[in-house]
């Protein structure tokens, strides 16, 4: 879900190297940027608070983007510091993924968007952009890059782009583009053009200016008839010359939405939104050679809701203070987690301690689960509880359900006792009342006995 136009500062967490900290505008521009040592060996913690304080005040800034990487919870901290210094009731922190962003800021594309910036502050931008548009600022980088799926690296390399691309083809198509602020990366992604193209739209843009009418796109060099056919219903023009414009109309049914505002003799503005009128019309009436039912409803319910975004609602998780370290963990805590990915036997959760936990496949629900995938996916907020930590293995077992019993948390001294017990007893004879073997174990004897009468 996008965060919306709002001025972000976007912080890169790191220690010895120092948070990276820059401010974009409502659309991703980047406005200043520099760096700080809050953390370890400097410390410059009060010094910190009142940079990033004066940033916040002198740009108005209404959401602070923190990286979820190294140093990323004494980051979190020092974020919620600043708020208290700026007491600013419409600030907020978000933690939001780094998942690809060194591979984007190391990218041709970052360096032509930002030749003159170092590469670690690019990362800075980018996960400031995420959290105002992920969808926008995801298509940068190589679907593979974001480091989600099983077994990816063990298929086919071309099918599975081919199938990534296809599917972020999907994702932009059903959420449209603005037109006036969308990058040639995002732009490229649309049905019907390619990257020439998509280049070529920015480049006039620049050139003559905002978009004011999806007619204009037939000015852009190389954009035929066909291209644009298939593209201008995917692409948005706000404030424009024409309302529909900013839905998801297409220009060719604009005729069919001109026969319906001489019924109602009003003008597109007045219907755009309108539901009582617009449940009042009968499909039916307006049925010719060029439009069927089924198109006639979904332009209906375009104009009903106009531009509306498919994603969901703008929401967050809340990770437990204190809680920041594997050590800080213990069984029965109920915690507030995001889903980073989910495989064939459970899906990893955040839950703020640098290392995802597994909620496995049978503690998803209490009913039978066959694919995770129909359950959760990545990105969801979910509620968790703490079933058991190995510290020294670093993994943490986790279930969504709540009622589920947890295990007692293992110290290390524990852990190497009950490692100890267990090769003793490996390496004492079997007793009369021992489980039965396995099935290779009893195999391999049987073949053994029936060798010994062989010979």
């Amino acid at each position: 879900a996008p965060a919306g136009m709002r001025r972000t500062l976007a912080l890169d967490p790191g220690l010895r190297t120092g948070v990276k900290c820059t401010v974009i505008d409502e659309t991703g521009k980047l406005l200043t940027h520099t760096t700080i040592f809050p953390h370890a060996p400097q410390n410059l913690w009060d010094k910190s608070v009142r940079t990033l304080s004066q940033l916040c005040q002198q740009h108005k800034v209404e959401l602070i983007a923190i990286g979820n990487g190294t140093a990323s919870r004494e980051t979190d901290k020092l974020a919620g510091d600043v708020i208290k210094a700026v007491d600013n009731d419409t600030l907020s922190k978000v933690m939001v993924s780094e998942a690809g962003a060194s591979i984007y800021s190391a990218s041709e594309l970052a360096a032509l968007e930002f030749p003159n910036l170092d590469v670690s502050l690019r990362g800075a931008v980018s996960i400031g952009r995420r959290l105002q548009d992920p969808l926008a600022e995801l298509v940068k980088i190589e679907p593979k890059a974001i480091g989600v799926g099983q077994y990816q690296h063990d298929v086919n390399q071309s099918l599975l782009t081919r199938s990534l691309d296809a599917v972020v083809e999907d994702c932009v198509t059903a959420v449209g583009v603005d037109l006036n602020t969308a990058s040639a990366a995002l732009l490229a992604r649309v049905a019907g053009l390619n990257k020439t193209l998509a280049q070529n739209i920015v480049q006039y843009r620049d050139e003559n200016g905002r978009f004011n009418e999806r007619k204009q796109l037939l000015k852009v060099p190389r954009l035929g008839p066909k291209a644009y056919e298939q593209a201008a219903g995917f692409l948005r023009i706000n404030h424009g010359n024409n309302p529909l414009d900013a839905s998801a109309v297409h220009p060719e049914a604009y005729p069919l939405v001109e026969k319906i505002l001489k019924t109602a003799n009003q003008p597109v503005s007045a219907i755009m939104g309108n539901s009582q009128f617009l449940s009042s019309i009968d499909p039916a009436v307006f049925v010719d050679e060029h439009f069927g039912l089924p198109t006639i409803n979904d332009i209906l319910k375009e104009l009903d809701k106009p531009g509306r975004d498919p994603r969901p609602e703008f929401k967050t998780a809340n990770f437990k203070d204190g809680v920041e370290t594997l050590q800080d963990l213990k069984p029965g805590m109920l915690l507030e987690g995001v889903i980073t990915n989910v495989t064939n036997f459970g899906a990893f959760v955040d839950v703020g301690v640098h290392q995802d936990g597994l909620v496995h496949i049978s503690s998803l629900t209490d009913k039978f689960v066959s694919d995770p995938h129909q359950i959760v996916k990545a990105g969801d907020i979910v509620k968790v509880k703490v079933l058991e930590v190995d510290i020294n293995r670093k993994r943490i077992a986790l279930t969504m359900r709540l009622d589920e019993q947890a295990q007692p948390k293992m110290s290390e001294a524990q852990g190497n006792k009950t490692a100890s017990t267990k090769h003793v007893k490996a390496s004492r004879p079997a007793a009369k009342t021992a489980k039965p073997e396995p099935a290779n174990a009893a195999m391999g004897n049987a073949f053994a006995d029936a060798l010994a009468k062989f010979k």
